[in-house]
């Protein structure tokens, strides 16, 4: 039932602590599954006092467990060790805290443990985050290398040394953290952030030595893989030897086999870059060598050629070229001038032959009447009509004494 309280009627802290332990009271066992983040085994106590860390929230439970339970694990139960734990919930109204009360514990076998990295693993790669299109490329000279690593490891010389001694001028900056048990996984993460933080660091390795499958666990931290996956830094894992490849290798940018093989990827070798540059200085040299001795033949030949030798020569070609054209083009142009003046004399002859003054000029005459009209009939005159004769040279003026029709000429009968 519900506490019925008001604000004048408010209920006591003990009676809403003894509720609160009721209600969660009535509550059913539950299967939970974590790390060892604490385990406390108090002197003369029957109960060991344990806390249940989620792998990928910052999120953790109380569990008390009896001694007995918890010593006749075997292997015994040790801090970062994964296990399922049968527990019911239980609420202590004396000290207002709530606590999962252990009635088994199961540890994680390795057959189990692999099976759950495996489904974590297809789980993550569901989600894209091993994609081969989210891989970046490593600069090929960072200016300054973030190194995540546990302080004076083997991993961390060995990143160190062989890097210096492949390019001594590198800048490495290192972050510790702890790279086994229940806070490495959220160390490496701060450390990571870090780095990732700082607009200097280029590129960052994150290295350790080998181990069990066990003691390499925390790099298949999902919250890990994620912090990976969102960095904007390129980010090369060199985490255990060949064989070993937590989820952490699928994630990042570049996985080097060792923490020696990751000195190797992030910096180039120096001597070797040194052989490259003076060998394509060779390269570059003969070439430039050749180039010019192509050049120079060629103009030696250019140079011996008679165009060259003697520039006039190939410029009188052309002056004799251009009168012989010049000639050719007066002959052409006089030729159609005199088929053009023959054309207009023939045509001014076709005209004046075909002109009506040339017809007067041949005896011919022109009869117009007082009106200027044209007279080609006798009845379009009477006598004493004046008239004007048309003739090649002038008119005449006259009047018609008298006039005389002609008789058509009879045809022919049959």
């Amino acid at each position: 039932m519900a506490l019925e309280t008001s604000l004048e009627n408010p209920a006591p802290v003990r009676t809403v602590a003894n509720a609160l332990a009721g209600w969660i009271d009535r509550l059913g066992a539950v299967w939970v599954e974590g790390q060892i983040a604490q385990l406390n085994r108090r002197p003369g106590l029957a109960t060991v006092f344990l806390t249940l860390r989620d792998p990928v929230a910052d999120l953790s439970l109380s569990v008390t467990a009896p001694r007995a339970l918890v010593d006749s694990l075997n292997p015994p139960l040790v801090e970062g060790a994964r296990v399922v734990v049968h527990a019911k919930p239980s609420y202590y109204a004396t000290r207002g805290t709530l606590s999962l009360v252990a009635r088994d514990i199961r540890l994680v076998g390795l057959g189990e443990l692999l099976a759950q990295l495996e489904r974590r693993r297809q789980l993550l790669a569901a989600e894209g985050l091993f994609d081969r299109a989210r891989k970046r490329s490593l600069p090929f000279l960072p200016g300054v290398v973030g190194l995540v690593t546990a302080p004076r490891s083997a991993a961390e010389r060995d990143v160190l040394e062989n890097a210096r001694r492949r390019w001594p001028g590198v800048t490495f900056r290192v972050a510790h953290a702890t790279v086994q048990g229940p806070r490495a996984a959220g160390e490496v993460i701060g450390a990571l952030e870090r780095l990732d933080a700082d607009p200097e660091v280029e590129v960052i390795v994150i290295a350790r030595g080998g181990g069990s499958v066990e003691d390499l666990l925390p790099f298949s931290d999902e919250g890990l893989v994620r912090a990976v996956a969102a960095a904007r830094t390129p980010v090369v894992s060199a985490i255990g030897h060949e064989p070993d490849q937590p989820l952490l290798d699928l994630v990042a940018d570049v996985r080097a086999s060792t923490p020696t093989d990751a000195a190797k990827l992030v910096v180039p070798d120096v001597a070797a870059e040194r052989d490259h540059v003076r060998a394509a200085r060779l390269r570059l040299r003969s070439l430039v060598h050749g180039t010019l001795a192509r050049e120079r033949t060629g103009l030696a030949a250019l140079r011996s050629r008679p165009v060259l030798a003697d520039p006039a020569t190939l410029l009188g070609r052309r002056a004799e070229e251009v009168a012989a054209l010049r000639d050719r083009m007066r002959r052409s142009l006089q030729h159609r001038l005199d088929r053009a003046h023959d054309d207009v004399g023939h045509q001014r002859a076709r005209v004046r032959a075909l002109s009506p003054l040339a017809t007067l000029e041949r005896g011919y005459a022109v009869l117009q009447d007082a009106d200027g009209v044209v007279v080609t009939s006798v009845s379009a005159l009477a006598a004493g009509a004046p008239v004007r004769v048309r003739v090649a040279d002038g008119r005449v003026h006259a009047d018609v004494t008298a006039l005389e029709p002609l008789t058509p000429p009879q045809e022919d009968s049959a």
